[in-house]
């Protein structure tokens, strides 16, 4: 069998409150790694509490490249992280150390190694009609036509997720064609060698604990403040991707006094759970990746051994 001779890379996966920061940080105390994020959320400028964000403090000793990249009323798209994400493993790659990418956002990590159709660019106009006719017969509505106009896609997307549902509706009226028939791109192999590395639960209940006790964390570290001052923004509102994010979108009836505190926790909680339950299901789909259990007391242990016969004899830091 020929010998691989491309540089290596890793992809650190796993679901929210997982602990892939912390794995991520003392792999890098460990070997030459350089961190990139692979999150949907933290490349807004101002989501700091309610995403986990790492603090000033682990950033200082261990940037993150492709967090706060965007203000929260900008788009950022799965494209957009592939081609940020190119960019900065060339360069971590051309200085000598080796790209280590960690997040849970599943699309981007499948978008960078796999590449992405050609789609159809966004079109104001179409954008603008949809969201007029959900505001006036609701998004489960359209979510109906998308199921009649392409099942498979609807299968995927949630009756409330608003902003897929309009870009597969908005995909079909531009191309004529069904969004699901346009996501099997070209498969691209990466100029790294990747090693892949997920942290996957073995029951959920430590993860649901863990998942609780963090919110309540961000509430008394000022999670609802730092959403007030989103929510004071006039350019921001509760359908953009930012303010979509799990957290934030349970956050807003709040701030608009629909829903008392009780019951925003309770979604929050309710939402971040259902969040980890699909970044689970898609790492079950990952076959190539080598799997450990995040609440094992071995666990650096474990990853560091796997890593350090994976990477090269200059690997370590």
């Amino acid at each position: 069998m020929p010998i691989d001779r491309r540089p290596p890379a890793i992809f650190l996966m796993g679901p929210t409150a997982a602990g892939k920061t912390a794995l991520a940080c003392a792999l890098a105390e460990r070997f030459a790694l350089r961190l990139i994020s692979v999150d949907s959320a933290l490349v807004y400028r101002g989501l700091d509490i309610g995403t986990a964000k790492p603090d000033a403090a682990t950033l200082a000793r261990h940037p993150h490249r492709l967090i706060d990249i965007r203000d929260p009323a900008q788009a950022y798209s799965a494209a957009d992280f592939r081609t940020d994400a190119l960019a900065a493993m060339r360069e971590i790659t051309d200085g000598g150390a080796i790209p280590l990418l960690v997040g849970g956002t599943g699309l981007y990590f499948r978008a960078l190694e796999r590449g992405l159709s050609t789609l159809p660019e966004a079109d104001p106009a179409v954008r603008a009609r949809l969201a007029e006719e959900a505001a006036a017969v609701g998004w489960s509505t359209l979510h109906a036509r998308l199921a009649r106009l392409d099942p498979l896609a609807a299968q995927r997307i949630r009756p409330s997720d608003a902003q897929r549902i309009q870009r597969a509706l908005e995909v079909v009226a531009l191309s004529g064609r069904p969004l699901s028939a346009q996501h099997s791109g070209p498969q691209r192999r990466l100029p790294w060698r990747i090693l892949k590395l997920a942290l996957l639960p073995s029951e959920r209940g430590p993860l649901h604990a863990r998942i609780a006790a963090r919110f309540d964390a961000m509430l008394a570290a000022g999670f609802v403040e730092e959403t007030r001052r989103l929510h004071a923004r006039p350019d921001l509102n509760p359908e953009l991707p930012a303010m979509r994010a799990v957290g934030y979108r349970q956050v807003w009836p709040y701030l608009d006094g629909q829903i008392d505190a009780a019951t925003f926790r309770e979604r929050a909680i309710f939402a971040t759970r259902q969040l980890a339950k699909r970044q689970i299901t898609w790492l079950r789909s990952e076959l190539d990746a080598r799997c450990f259990v995040p609440d094992s007391v071995r666990l650096q242990e474990d990853v560091v051994r796997f890593v350090s016969a994976f990477l090269p004899a200059n690997g370590v830091a």
